[in-house]
């Protein structure tokens, strides 16, 4: 595969999946144990964020009928799956929290990517416009008038368009999930709390955002000074 010019993730991608093979061959009775696996070095991919002013441009230029969306993709970091697969039931106004259990990826319904359920607590401005937005068409938070599933094709051009008013650069809805952690560890929360927001099962995937705290990290060693 490296001769063949694949990228090291794209073979770490191939290589997951004869691992879970193998995986299953060993359960089976088929192989008495699993071979070790050698994983490429991947580098360090860059990511796009929008800042905390870009991020409130982009609400105020939403649709009306998307902002909802939009908003709870910035302020609890929802993958789109999650986003389509959000129900009402998963909405706690009471405890003013969203309990994140399922996901509809290419239109199949399943368990979120970890396969566990997280809970993110709703910031002010999310609870009011989805309290405001509360319907009747069915399950679905996000959802056509007939109460069924938006698809992934339905929801690219109502961001762009809202890109696109905001004089900001088109991006996709994965962007606004990054945005959401970038903001929480810009505004100084500890990492292990983003890892949990964002339902990472490895710490490792949610230090790629360390850098987005310096003075964090500067304050941690000046309280030396006390």
């Amino acid at each position: 595969k490296q001769k063949a010019d694949y990228k090291p993730a794209t073979i770490n991608n191939h290589l997951t999946v004869l691992r879970k093979m193998l995986d299953v061959a060993v359960e089976w009775g088929m192989l008495e144990v699993l071979p070790k696996f050698k994983w490429l070095k991947v580098p360090q991919q860059e990511f796009k964020y929008f800042d905390i002013e870009q991020a409130q441009a982009l609400i105020a230029k939403a649709d009306a009928q998307w902002r909802p969306m939009i908003l709870t993709a910035l302020r609890a970091g929802l993958r789109q799956g999650e986003l389509l697969g959000l129900r009402w039931q998963d909405v706690d106004f009471e405890r003013r929290s969203i309990v994140v259990r399922q996901a509809i990826v290419r239109g199949q319904l399943g368990p979120t990517k970890s396969g566990l359920h997280r809970s993110v607590y709703m910031c002010e401005q999310l609870y009011d416009e989805l309290k405001s937005f509360r319907h009747l068409k069915g399950d679905l938070v996000f959802c056509n008038a007939d109460g069924s599933a938006l698809s992934y094709g339905q929801c690219k051009w109502p961001l762009y368009r809202a890109c696109d008013r905001a004089g900001l650069e088109r991006v996709g809805w994965h962007v606004l999930r990054h945005s959401f952690a970038s903001h929480l560890v810009m505004l100084g929360q500890p990492l292990k709390a983003v890892q949990e927001l964002l339902g990472h099962k490895d710490i490792r995937v949610t230090m790629r955002y360390a850098h987005l705290c310096p003075k964090v990290r500067q304050q941690a060693v000046a309280a030396l000074d006390n």
